[in-house]
């Protein structure tokens, strides 16, 4: 009833618009003047049958779309308004012949009339399922003209594919150079030092010509080696895990709750494993999350769940620190190139005082 009332409205939109038009048509200026307040009534109008369509058809349409396609979707809509209400009346009509016939056939009570009665009921209820399908019908051809209408064309649909993946390319070199210098730094201000340390420690040990300092030194020697090799693994970890090849996206992500210095519950809702472009950036994700809570937070728990919701895998770190986390900083923010990279969305969300929300939406087959 909704769209029929609509379509009353958006037929007289319609005539009034093409009269006042018709009437300007030859005198630019204004024409600009009687199209400006058309328009803007007709992107108005428009929103209301978005709105009407999300909330009975569940259908959601693209959001930026012109005022002229607006105007344009409004003059092919309102017949399709008109023929809705036609079925509808239909279907109403169609109930209650049959229903009165089967009411005044209770109150007779005549046999002689009961095959009439039982024939009429029967074709109204065939009336009836004819209106039901028309108006699955109707609504299957309200959802393709708007999705026709109000979409983005070919052409533009095109023009912003390219644009996204020129962005996200530039976004994955840019991630990959971030990424070499971050390992540059960790081996620089971490194994170096230690390495560094070490021979100095070792040169010193063999200088010495006191057997019990030259013992202690080799054992400081023995530590800060101890020591490097641990700095060293933790760089070959965060630059690619092996246990994701070898053991699969559940394994490497139990291995990062392991390793972490608060406990992590990994709540991992997957039946098979996802592809491995999908399964690295998923890694990274939950790493450098949970990284980052640790580092910065100080939370008592932190969250991990992943499952598969209509199509896409969804990945979310929840820890209840102290929030307050920049989505703009290197770490988060080459977390979120690294998700576009394959059409996905990064979103956090970490008020002051926490908790602090990462969500992770990619795209899987």
């Amino acid at each position: 009833m909704w769209g029929a009332a609509a379509a009353v409205v958006e037929l007289l939109g319609t005539v009034l618009a093409g009269l006042l038009l018709l009437l300007v048509v030859a005198w630019p200026r204004p024409r600009r003047a009687v199209l400006r307040p058309v328009l803007a009534s007709a992107r108005q109008v428009t929103e209301l049958e978005r709105a009407r369509l999300r909330v009975w058809l569940r259908l959601h349409t693209s959001p930026v779309y012109e005022d002229t396609q607006a105007l344009q979707y409004l003059a092919c809509r309102w017949a399709l308004g008109v023929l809705g209400a036609v079925v509808m009346l239909s279907a109403a009509v169609g109930l209650g012949y049959g229903t009165s016939w089967m009411y005044l056939w209770l109150l007779v009570d005549d046999v002689r009339n009961t095959g009439a009665v039982v024939y009429t009921s029967l074709a109204g209820l065939f009336l009836l399922f004819l209106t039901v399908q028309g108006i699955l019908a109707v609504a299957e051809l309200e959802g393709k003209l708007a999705r026709r209408m109000l979409g983005p064309r070919h052409q533009e649909e095109l023009e912003r594919r390219i644009a996204e993946l020129s962005a996200s390319r530039a976004a994955v070199v840019d991630a990959v150079n971030d990424e070499r210098r971050r390992i540059e730094r960790d081996l620089h201000d971490g194994v170096q030092q230690r390495l560094v340390a070490l021979g100095m420690l070792l040169g010193r040990a063999l200088r010495s010509q006191d057997p019990e300092r030259a013992d202690r030194l080799l054992r400081q020697a023995h530590e800060e080696s101890r020591q490097a090799l641990d700095d060293l693994r933790e760089v070959a970890w965060r630059i690619y895990p092996t246990t994701l090849d070898e053991a699969g996206l559940r394994a490497a992500l139990e291995t990062v709750a392991e390793r972490a210095s608060v406990p992590v519950r990994v709540e991992y809702g997957l039946s098979g494993e996802p592809e491995r472009p999908v399964a690295t950036v998923v890694y990274f994700v939950v790493c450098e999350a949970v990284t980052n809570a640790v580092k910065h937070a100080a939370p008592s728990r932190i969250v991990v769940a992943i499952a598969l919701k209509e199509g896409a895998l969804r990945v979310s770190v929840e820890d209840d620190g102290r929030g307050g986390a920049n989505a703009s900083g290197s770490g988060l923010f080459g977390l979120a190139r690294r998700v576009a990279a394959l059409d996905g969305r990064l979103e956090v969300r970490s008020p002051p005082g926490g908790p602090t929300l990462v969500t992770a939406e990619l795209p899987c087959a």
